[in-house]
């Protein structure tokens, strides 16, 4: 399975985004409760967000945003930032 991209417009930690990379790791497991659809989504809240990283290993910074609810139900993110990068990488997602 490959990496999906999608265009995207929105602000994260001050640095405009317009590029969303998903990987497929979700599908493992989650197929049943999330998508690409319900990942976008959730992307799409964290605009005009600024949020500590969990994690650091440059030029990587990874993010675990969780309790992010949606249609009345709570899942959690697992999404980087690159240095320099105008993209947010989703590591995983799940269903809490």
């Amino acid at each position: 399975m490959k990496r999906r991209e999608y265009d995207i417009s929105i602000i994260v930690n001050r640095r405009q985004i317009s590029k969303v990379i998903i990987d497929p790791h979700y599908e493992e497991k989650h197929t049943e409760t999330i998508s690409d659809e319900i990942i976008l989504r959730l992307i799409k809240d964290l605009d005009g967000r600024e949020l500590e990283p969990d994690d650091e290993d440059p030029p990587y910074a990874y993010f675990t945003t969780d309790k992010m609810e949606l249609n009345g139900k709570l899942y959690k993110l697992v999404w980087l930032l690159e240095d320099g990068q105008i993209y947010i990488g989703v590591v995983n997602a799940y269903r809490r």
